[in-house]
């Protein structure tokens, strides 16, 4: 099973990703913006996700994703770490994220 120390190490291991507290809680950032954050209770984490993907993916697997109401107009999406079924989709997740967020220059080194 996944847990935050993964999502730490994945997203750390990004290039040119620093780890910042902002909110009470860790949020990573590349090149300035942040592409993923870990709320306070670690059992899951919030990544970058277009709306017009995010309200498919949530309703596909409702019990992996989904949004808090004070997120709801954002870009956003939260990943339950109990409903990942590998570390695989755990990383694949993490650097979709970090691409959105990444100057191109970096993203084909991800």
């Amino acid at each position: 099973m996944t847990d935050s120390d993964d999502v730490r190490r994945i997203a750390l291991s990004l290039p040119e990703t620093a780890e910042k507290e902002a909110w009470d809680m860790p949020t990573f950032r590349v090149a300035g913006k942040m592409f993923l954050t870990l709320p306070d209770d670690e059992t899951s984490f919030a990544v970058r996700c277009p709306i017009h993907e995010r309200a498919e993916l949530i309703a596909a697997e409702p019990q992996k994703f989904w949004v808090p109401p004070h997120e709801a107009a954002s870009n956003w999406v939260r990943v339950r770490l109990a409903a990942l079924e590998d570390m695989g989709e755990l990383r694949d997740i993490i650097v979709d994220s970090w691409s959105q967020a990444a100057p191109p220059r970096l993203v084909g080194d991800g």
